[in-house]
């Protein structure tokens, strides 16, 4: 692999993996309200008022038009001119095929549709051979074939889907290292980078966000798989698996980002951070990714796991920074926290948030009007603070903000 490859790779395994973002941590609140009621009010089209759909509709529709201006002449879209990357290919034709004017025999979409099938690789799996990220880019390009529910792809989103129920690491897997993966193993349900390594949430909630698009059943024994390695990941003594791995938590509900391999023993890891006396800290783009992760397998909205995640976000909400991140990683992967705050709220159904100081969020306007702000006047969006995790290429900031931007629209 040349250096230039090697760094196209690991960026896009940050980009799409870690999701890194803060400004300042929101401050401890007070107690409010009592908690939230748990039936869901109308969401969907109801609740946005006529403005903000106005608003977010201009916003896509120039989101769209600069996406336009990037494509490669086979119709893909990548980190460079010229070189369509399977990722963001898969990324942006689904901002097509989600918006009412493009469908799955546009010209646009067609040519899309045909780049992306070019990296369709013998085992199902979408990727670039030499570059790795196999579960990350099957994923978005499940997603992708899904939203285009073309019958010409039957066989391809087949492929994919079979492709990765092979990568979850279940019991009798291995891990690099050649050991036996047992029941009680602590990757078992988890899913990596490419096959068996060691499991994180991000990749997993990409995984199962595929799945579940793919029309796979929140009861599938690989989602109810998912569903044990997910929590783990919670910042909630009771009820995580043996409670090993919230080591000092916060108990607060949250989540944090993998499981890791420390010695003889396993431990957990948070891209946060840790605090004094108070250990791992639960983070926002980990938060909104554990809980829709749950809700995609069907766990009730009364379930406690369920319940403790609700209040961490009521307890630091806000959109101006990746919630309880440190200052040091001031906005870094805000975009990618955009994207799965918004496809959270939309699976909990409820329009209005109320916040534990007692303050109400209609969620969609607050995202649509935080979006705004942010585009440039060629339509695109771009994170100006963000080096690390590839925000600064507009094509994905883009693709983020348009598909965050579609969540608000649906019911």
């Amino acid at each position: 692999m040349n250096m230039t490859m090697r760094i196209a790779a690991v960026a896009l395994a940050a980009a799409l993996a870690i999701g890194l973002a803060g400004q300042v941590r929101a401050q401890e609140q007070a107690p409010g309200p009592a908690p939230a009621a748990t039936t869901a009010p109308a969401g969907g089209a109801a609740a946005i008022d006529a403005a903000h759909r106005r608003l977010a509709e201009e916003r896509i529709g120039g989101g769209l038009k600069y996406l336009l201006a990037q494509r490669n002449p086979d119709g893909g879209w990548g980190f460079a001119p010229g070189a369509s990357h399977p990722a963001l290919t898969a990324m942006a034709v689904r901002c097509f095929l989600q918006h009412p004017d493009y469908g799955p025999r546009s010209q646009v979409v067609e040519a899309a549709m045909k780049s992306l099938l070019s990296f369709r690789q013998a085992d199902g799996g979408f990727y670039v051979p030499k570059e790795g990220n196999q579960n990350y880019i099957t994923s978005v390009a499940v997603t992708a074939l899904a939203a285009a529910g073309d019958p010409r792809h039957k066989d391809a989103l087949a492929g994919a889907v079979a492709f990765l129920r092979g990568i979850q690491i279940v019991p009798g897997s291995k891990t690099p290292t050649g050991d036996a993966v047992a029941e009680d193993h602590p990757y078992v349900g988890g899913v990596s980078y490419g096959e068996h390594g060691r499991p994180d949430l991000s990749n997993l909630g990409f995984w199962m966000e595929a799945m579940r698009d793919a029309g796979v059943k929140g009861d599938d024994p690989a989602m109810r798989r998912a569903l044990a390695f997910v929590t783990r990941l919670q910042n909630r003594t009771e009820g995580s698996a043996g409670g090993t791995f919230v080591v000092k938590g916060t108990d607060d509900g949250g989540f944090v980002y993998a499981v890791n391999r420390k010695g003889a023993t396993y431990v957990g890891e948070s891209k946060a951070g840790e605090e004094e006396q108070r250990g791992l800290r639960s983070y926002g783009s980990m938060t909104y990714t554990g809980f829709k992760s749950m809700l995609y397998a069907n766990v009730s909205r009364d379930d406690p796991r369920v319940r403790a995640a609700f209040e961490w976000i009521r307890k630091y909400w806000r959109l101006d920074s990746n919630p309880n991140m440190p200052a040091v990683q001031s906005r870094q992967g805000l975009y990618y926290y955009y994207h799965v705050f918004s496809k959270a709220l939309r699976a909990w159904g409820q329009a209005e948030i109320t916040d534990l100081r007692g303050v109400k969020h209609n969620w969609r306007h607050e995202l649509i009007d935080t979006l705004t702000e942010g585009q440039r006047a060629d339509g695109s969006w771009i994170n100006t603070a963000e080096e690390r995790w590839m925000e600064g290429n507009p094509v994905l900031a883009t693709c983020y903000a348009v598909l965050s931007l579609q969540e608000t629209l649906k019911k």
